[in-house]
Order: C-alpha cells, then sequence, then structure tokens
C-alpha cells in the first residue's frame, strides 16, 4: 500500500517550483532568438508619412513641445554635410532651386536674372530687426544668408542620424526650416539650439521657437531638457502662438542631375550652367554670380 505524500510536502514543492522558473525565466529568454518588428506595410508607411507632414496641424507651438520626446543629445560622430543630400534642390519642382525661392520669398523689391536666379532685394531681417539690402555677388551676397532654423549638426544628434537619406534632404531643403537671415547672427547662431542661442530681435523669439518645434515634430526629432525648457520659456509669453506645417517632411526629392566638375558640365553641353538649373551647384560657380563653368 503506497503512503501517500503530506499536503506540506506538495507546498513545499510547489515553492521550489515557482523559484526555479523565476530563475531560470532570464536564460531561457536570452536563448531565444531576436524577432525584429513586422516589417510595415505600404498603406502603415504612408500613414506614417502623412504623420509626420500633419504632425502640427490645428496646434500651438506649446502644445507640440509637449509632443516632442525629451533626450540627451546623441554623438556628433559621422556628421557631415553631405549626409543631408545635395544642397538647394528644386523641392516644389518649380524650376528653381531652394536657396532662391527662400529668397524670392522673404525679401522684397526683388529683381531676378532669369526665371530664377534673385539678383538683388531688402530683408526685413527677423534676427535682428534690420534692414538689409541683397546684392548678388562674391563679396556681397554673404550678407544675406539663407538659416536653417533647426541646424543640421543640432538635428543629427537628436534623431536626423535615424532618418533614410530622401527624408535628410527633404530635412535641409524644407521651407518650414530656412529662413532668409542677417549673415552675421547667422554666424553667431551656428549650430546652436533655443539653449545656447535666441534671435536678438525680441518680437521675433516667439515665431523662431515655434517654427523649431514645428520641424523638429514634422522630422521626429527629439529636445534636449535645456533646449525644451528654453522654448517653454519663450512660449509662456505666447501661449497661443501656433504651430506651422511642412508640405515637405513627406515628400522624397530628386537630386537629379549632378555633375561632378565643370568639364563634366561642358562635355554634357550644359555650359554655362545657371543657378536653378538641373546640376548647379556652388563649386560649379567659384565667384557666387549665379552663372558656373563660364
Amino acid at each position: 500500500m503506497q503512503r501517500r505524500m503530506p499536503t506540506w510536502a506538495w507546498t513545499l514543492l510547489g515553492v521550489v517550483a515557482v523559484v526555479v522558473a523565476a530563475l531560470l525565466a532570464p536564460v531561457i529568454a536570452a536563448e531565444q532568438p531576436f524577432a525584429p518588428a513586422p516589417t510595415p506595410s505600404a498603406e502603415e508607411a504612408e500613414a506614417d508619412a502623412d504623420a509626420d507632414s500633419g504632425a502640427t496641424a490645428d496646434r500651438t507651438a506649446a502644445e507640440v513641445l509637449a509632443t516632442l520626446p525629451v533626450k540627451g543629445r546623441a554623438p556628433k560622430t559621422g556628421y557631415d554635410r553631405d549626409e543631408f543630400g545635395q544642397r538647394w534642390l528644386d523641392v516644389d519642382r518649380n524650376g528653381c532651386d531652394t536657396r532662391n525661392d527662400i529668397l524670392a520669398r522673404d525679401l522684397t523689391d526683388i529683381t531676378r536674372s532669369g526665371a530664377c536666379t534673385v539678383v538683388t532685394g531688402i530683408l526685413a531681417d527677423p534676427f535682428t530687426g534690420a534692414t538689409i539690402p541683397f546684392v548678388r555677388g562674391q563679396d556681397t551676397s554673404a550678407l544675406v544668408q539663407i538659416d536653417h532654423v533647426v541646424s543640421l549638426s543640432d538635428a543629427w544628434q537628436k534623431g536626423a542620424q535615424q532618418l533614410p537619406p530622401d527624408q535628410r534632404a527633404s530635412f535641409a531643403n524644407d521651407p518650414l526650416n530656412l529662413l532668409a537671415v542677417d549673415g552675421s547672427s547667422n554666424a553667431q547662431k551656428g549650430d546652436g539650439d533655443a539653449a545656447t542661442w535666441l534671435p536678438k530681435n525680441r518680437g521675433f523669439r516667439c515665431a523662431y521657437v515655434a517654427r523649431q518645434v514645428s520641424v523638429k515634430a514634422a522630422y521626429r526629432l527629439w529636445v534636449t531638457q535645456a533646449e525644451h525648457d528654453a522654448i517653454a520659456n519663450v512660449l509662456a509669453s505666447c501661449p497661443n502662438e501656433p504651430a506651422l506645417t511642412s508640405a515637405s517632411a513627406a515628400t522624397v526629392p530628386d537630386a537629379g542631375v549632378s555633375y561632378a566638375d565643370c568639364d563634366a558640365v561642358r562635355a554634357a553641353g550644359a555650359a554655362p550652367i545657371l543657378e536653378g538649373q538641373p546640376g548647379y551647384s556652388r563649386r560649379l560657380d567659384r565667384n557666387g554670380d549665379g552663372v558656373g563653368c563660364e
């Protein structure tokens, strides 16, 4: 006749089994193969793109700021201007490069050479409040520069490393992220964020940080704690400042024609090449007059 195990013994065995399972769980999990996230469908990818371009629609800048992740600055390792694609693409397909589009948008009383190249104009500088005449030329063009409101270096350290190349090119050419400004102020700003630099013109600060948070939301970038606090401090004086919407965040710009040097331009029968034409770049136009490979 078999003897039954006492109740206390069964209880002890149960406790031992639970303890052993808890100890072995991390080991078992570590031995399981990594399961990558499923590849999104075309519909899901399209929905993600739409969410980027509409991330700021019908919101205030303060509301958008509250949606931005707050993280530390990533290393600058690997950063290079070329990581953001060819300079001054024609993102809106109007036949003119982005630089001339921004000059035409932000300057008044402009004159052009041809259909695209802005030759002269007047800038009401948002950074300083000063009025600056623009005259295209080797010694004068730099007085008015095109600022990346969120600098490329800052973006690289706050999420842009993870963007695909086409999205980085869109970021660098997005009109939402570009302003014609006083050249010396642009140089002072460098790659600073709102924690380290704000426009001298206090009347423009609300619009400036609103544009920064709008750009970061559109491209899913983050802010540091110091940057977040500096922006929040500015927006406290203008809580209803609207966020802006990007029309370019979900687009894929086409770099189009590219020439290694003026010999390649001439071989293709494209010389002289004018600013705004496919393949034009500043390295082909050494005197900065808008006409390359003369």
